[in-house]
């Protein structure tokens, strides 16, 4: 596990996030702010105004944006958008809109390249995205670059594939079983057969299912999330301006420690906001092109534009009224859960190894301590790179020892000598749980059950369209006739994650980040070196626009 954690730096290096951030930049001032003719013109294309039955393809325009959105929005707005502002602070929120406008051109740029190169051999069932950008646009430029556009192909379908079994699949199977259980008592086994049902129900259909399911299901549930959310922000609308004020002021000033959040710079807000925005939205990875190419139009830029939205809804919307309900709430600088009679002593545990010395259990400022309860103090020691100060979570757990509740405290490594700073005690609410902790603030328990069920209907989502994406890499590979055998392994796969193999979603997310990371890797040299292509084709579509050539489409009269 320690090499793929080397890998994952190398892969998702700053300076590869910032690439990243400049190709948008780039991409956005040479088509002109293309951002405005998505979220207008776009729109009108959303609503079927030219949708032509006849036209190639197999899903609608709404239906290719829901497909692809249902992989992108999921656990990322509920947990990630929680994990960005406990580590980079309300500032991270800015520098999330900012990656999220100019990923909107990204994300244009590239399904536009993957639209102008999709297979359509059979008209019914396209196939698209950056393998056959590649393949297509090497092997047009020279027939000797065919065979390296084949292998840059193939790299980036094998670790397509990669990201589609771990972090498409797996991390959400795991996600779902975890929370169940937790929460509800139901082994986690039985919520993975139950979900494997529900997948392979939608995806034994192919795209055509998958759209149709996706259509229904992605606005239901962000609908559903983003309700609950108004309810909550609505009870604290006297909060917002000043949380809206404080996102801009974090985002260039450092934000001091205040309660449970233990502050951080302007710089790391910029950074983990950068992260969660990309990660979230997926610009530049390559993926949500595979499903947009299966859109029926003959107009490759009409999609391109459609995509364009995907970024803003994500990033811009969800991910927003996630981080007001977070802010406004309180829940990232809550006050402490209880506070020790005397401040915890040192203790060392190790070669640079420490520990916290505790003999009492703290009452609860509200209900009791169970076991398995996680909980933090805060010390002072070596900087701490998340944060750029030299503040710490240090981390423990309640275990029952011979009927008798107890703080197993973890390790911490540090060259000096920690100190508490003082003798408060915190409860642990890490991604999801502190998104859901900020919901019960207002309704108790409600919290468990929506975060329960957005669990569901998003790891559903994403799951049904990431085993496209596989299955088109599949397809690339080996061609159609192994995609039934790929469907199972999926399915079965589910189940295999909620058994109880995986100790942790960290294990999981090493693995898919280097599918991720390879995935980039490949796609953002792709969009650099054929993306002009797209730009002129986008160009040509808005001249003609202008000039009345295109038109809402009118089915024949009879």
């Amino acid at each position: 596990m320690e090499a793929f954690i080397f890998i994952n730096q190398i892969l998702w290096h700053n300076s590869v996030l910032g690439l990243l951030l400049v190709t948008g930049i780039v991409l956005t001032i040479k088509s002109r702010f293309c951002q405005y003719r998505a979220l207008t013109h776009g729109v009108r294309i959303l609503r079927g105004t030219y949708d032509n039955a006849k036209d190639p393809g197999a899903i609608s325009h709404f239906q290719a944006l829901s497909a692809a959105l249902s992989a992108t929005v999921g656990l990322g707005n509920i947990g990630g958008v929680a994990l960005a502002i406990s580590l980079g602070g309300p500032g991270a929120i800015f520098w999330m809109w900012v990656v999220g406008f100019f990923g909107m051109a990204i994300k244009l740029t590239e399904v536009g390249l993957s639209m102008l190169y999709r297979n359509t051999d059979d008209p019914q069932n396209p196939h698209g995205g950056p393998m056959w950008v590649v393949s297509k646009g090497l092997a047009n430029m020279h027939p000797r670059l065919a065979p390296l556009g084949k292998c840059i192909g193939a790299i980036f379908c094998l670790t397509l594939l990669v990201s589609a079994v771990t972090g498409g699949n797996m991390f959400q199977a795991w996600n779902v079983g975890t929370i169940t259980e937790e929460y509800f008592g139901i082994p986690s086994v039985l919520a993975g057969i139950v979900l494997a049902l529900l997948v392979g129900m939608v995806i034994i259909g192919g795209i055509k299912r998958i759209g149709a399911v996706a259509g229904r299901l992605v606005p239901f549930m962000v609908a559903l999330y983003m309700i609950a959310g108004a309810y909550i922000l609505i009870v604290h609308a006297s909060a917002i301006p000043s949380m809206i004020i404080l996102i801009f002021k974090s985002a260039f000033f450092p934000q001091q420690m205040t309660g449970a959040f233990i502050g951080g710079t302007a710089g790391y807000a910029f950074l983990f906001g950068m992260k969660r925005a990309l990660f979230s939205n997926e610009a530049g990875q390559g993926s949500s092109p595979i499903a947009h190419s299966a859109a029926k139009t003959s107009e490759p830029i009409r999609e391109a534009l459609v995509a364009g939205l995907e970024p803003f809804i994500d990033t811009i919307v969800v991910c927003t009224f996630t981080a007001l309900v977070i802010l406004s709430t309180g829940i990232w600088n809550r006050a402490p859960e209880a506070s020790f009679v005397e401040i915890p002593s040192i203790v060392q545990s190790g070669t640079s190894q420490w520990t916290l010395h505790t003999s009492e259990v703290p009452q609860r400022v509200e209900g009791n301590w169970t076991s398995g309860d996680r909980v933090f103090t805060i010390v002072s020691a070596d900087p701490n790179p998340q944060s750029g100060n030299q503040l710490h979570r240090l981390s423990g757990e309640f275990v029952d020892i011979a009927g008798e509740l107890q703080i197993d405290w973890e390790s911490f490594k540090s060259e000096s000598v920690p100190r508490p700073i003082d003798a408060n005690l915190y409860a642990s609410y890490v991604g999801a749980t502190l998104t859901a902790k900020a919901f019960d603030s207002v309704v108790p328990g409600l919290g468990k059950w929506l975060i329960t069920l957005a669990v569901w209907l998003f790891a559903v989502s994403t799951m049904i369209s990431w085993s496209y994406y596989g299955e088109q890499g599949i397809v690339y590979l080996l061609g159609e006739r192994m995609v039934l055998a790929y469907r199972l392994i999926y399915c079965a796969l589910i189940i295999v994650a909620t058994l109880g193999f995986i100790e942790s979603d960290a294990d999981l997310d090493n693995v898919t980040s280097i599918g991720t990371g390879v995935m980039l890797f490949a796609n953002v040299p792709i969009i650099w070196v054929f993306g002009h292509q797209a730009l002129r084709a986008y160009h040509d579509y808005i001249a003609r626009l202008k000039e009345g050539h295109i038109r809402p489409y009118q089915p024949p009269t009879t």
